[in-house]
């Protein structure tokens, strides 16, 4: 599902995805414009701090995602463990704890709460000469892949 960069959309559409789907784990991924072969696993959302205006011109009321939610929120996710044990031949994978204060980030925080921190994010390049569409397709799907083996580790 495309989420569009309209903070109260993005919202409604996150809400809509726990309430009706109801899924284990929901996987985010957004366009970190300024990288070239680099993937960013994000560890934490962030409530605060959303100034920025979104593609209609808004920011969220008071500038956060959830009034009186907390701080932060962490994943359920041990991205620092995936980060570690994980590798895509012809791409760099870094850990984050801070998706910026824009869509990703706002998007990323409110999928955590209404998931209960079942949510994860992650930051993509570009498509380009050495990232392709099917490239990158495979890497998601070996991250997702080992996402989904934590989450069944943590059922048991």
């Amino acid at each position: 599902m495309q989420l569009p960069v309209v903070y109260q959309k993005a919202k409604e559409q996150v809400c809509k995805i726990w309430t009706s789907l109801q899924p284990l784990l929901t996987v985010h991924v957004g366009l970190a414009s300024s990288t070239t072969a680099l993937i960013i696993l994000e560890q934490c959302g962030k409530n605060k701090g959303y100034q920025e205006r979104d593609a209609c011109g808004f920011h969220p009321e008071g500038a956060c995602c959830v009034l009186d939610g907390p701080e932060k929120i962490e994943s359920t996710i041990n991205m620092k463990t995936l980060w570690k044990n994980i590798s895509v031949e012809g791409i760099d994978i870094i850990l984050s704890r801070d998706a910026g204060r824009y869509i990703c980030d706002y998007t990323y925080y409110t999928s955590l709460y209404y998931g209960n921190g079942r949510a994860a994010f992650i930051h993509v390049p570009p498509l380009s000469e050495s990232v392709t569409a099917e490239f990158l397709g495979k890497a998601l799907q070996t991250i997702i892949l080992a996402m989904l083996e934590q989450c069944g580790e943590q059922r048991e």
